[in-house]
């Protein structure tokens, strides 16, 4: 697991990294040898790094960072972004007032929440292309897509706007279906719909949306991208069961959390970043690059989101802080703090239902450096995922650079996010 190898290469103790564009660009530059040290049949002798190319990488990666920080990637998307998710609330119907109403209940304005997906996946799109989106007629690209899901569309844009659509409804499918799980009360700092509908409702509505994305896939005619995407629905269950029916060992260990952090969060990045590269028409190489990209990024991703679990407030987070550990669930943060806090780990494997448990961890993990440390591995993800950006293909023009830049950026916004 990449897991190991990410922490056998420093101590889990060590300081948190600052999230300096130095830094950043140092592990950008250990990215490519931790990559290669997950790759079997490389000898030890072909990790060690050769300074010159080292101090090079380096450097680029150092002023890569620094142009990437100045991009706003949420703004560079905005007007498709918000064509998306018109199309998606406009392609909620049911001939059914209370499913209409459930289905529709995260798309709403003011709680559609960050858009990071979409937001990414049309970023993609353009730094795979040759020109702006639409060229002359770019407006019409921010326009919503009316058509009806099963009609399929034959503009390269609109395919890639139609993965964006699927990748978003499966995520907030996964939402409910989450909530109904975790008996989560708030989220994205309203009421959640299984607390304000009722579990069966919102469990219905989950599988809606799924079969609304389903119909969506379909319409893009493309054997590939279903099967990629079906994938992801089947990762979603496998990393739910995974949670669900851990057993002692289980619970204690950093690779089966990373795997089911994988299923749970990154498989969709990584497998619709590939799709939206396949309807790009990339190459092969590129289509590897956006699906490590998405991968990686959507680890990182998760790493931090379990981090602010437990140092965030429910306030600020729009959803119950401490979520994770009173649903019986060790992440990042507690199973790196177990490591040099053994204390930690009775309270593991009884899934902090003794009284007093959850308060007893949250003190041994501020106690020690699992914070810390868990922030070190979400960098290095990060950093290998802004790696694969350069691996993606040239810039064919200046947007495309401009897009490139701006899907370093968020990386970089992943790990400095505060909710």
């Amino acid at each position: 697991m990449i897991s190991s190898v990410l922490l056998s290469s420093r101590g889990v103790g060590g300081d948190a990294p600052t999230l300096a564009l130095h830094t950043v660009s140092a592990f950008v530059a250990r990215g490519a040898l931790l990559e290669a040290a997950w790759q079997p049949n490389v000898t030890e002798e072909q990790l060690q790094p050769d300074e010159a190319a080292a101090a090079a990488a380096a450097a680029a990666a150092g002023a890569a960072a620094a142009s990437a920080a100045a991009v706003d990637p949420f703004g560079i998307v905005v007007d498709e972004v918000q064509a998306v998710s018109e199309r998606l609330r406009h392609s909620v119907v049911s001939n059914v007032p209370a499913l209409k109403l459930a289905a529709d209940y995260y798309f709403r304005p003011g709680v559609q929440g960050k858009r990071l997906r979409p937001t990414l996946l049309l970023l993609l799109a353009s730094a795979l292309s040759g020109r702006p989106p639409g060229g002359a007629g770019a407006a019409d690209w921010a326009a919503p897509d009316l058509r009806p899901p099963h009609e399929p569309p034959a503009e390269p844009r609109r395919r890639a706007q139609r993965v964006a659509e699927i990748a978003e409804t499966i995520h907030v499918a996964s939402l409910l279906h989450d909530d109904v799980i975790d008996d989560a009360s708030t989220r994205r700092g309203v009421l959640s719909l299984n607390a304000s509908v009722g579990n069966k409702l919102a469990i219905l509505a989950g599988d809606f949306l799924l079969a609304r994305a389903s119909v969506t896939l379909a319409s893009l005619r493309d054997h590939e991208v279903t099967e990629l995407m079906s994938r992801v629905l089947e990762n979603l269950v496998s990393g739910e069961v995974m949670q669900m029916t851990a057993g002692e060992e289980a619970l204690g260990s950093l690779d089966h959390y990373m795997t089911k952090t994988f299923c749970k969060t990154a498989s969709l990045m990584a497998n619709s970043a590939r799709c939206v590269a396949i309807v790009a028409g990339a190459p092969p190489a590129a289509r590897d690059a956006a699906w490590e990209y998405g991968r990686h990024l959507g680890l990182a991703f998760q790493i931090v989101d379990d981090i602010l679990d437990i140092t965030g407030s429910s306030s600020v987070l729009g959803k119950p802080a401490l979520n994770d550990m009173r649903a019986g669930i060790a992440t990042a943060p507690v199973l790196l703090a177990a490591r040099e806090q053994p204390a930690l780990l009775p309270l593991i494997r009884r899934k902090f239902k003794g009284a007093g448990d959850v308060a007893a961890a949250v003190e041994l993990v501020a106690a020690g450096s699992g914070v810390a440390a868990a922030r070190a591995l979400a960098a290095e993800h990060a950093a290998i995922a802004a790696a694969q950006v350069r691996a993606l293909q040239p810039a064919a023009c200046a947007h495309a650079q401009l897009c490139s830049e701006a899907l370093v950026s968020i990386t970089q916004r992943v790990l400095t996010r505060s909710k």
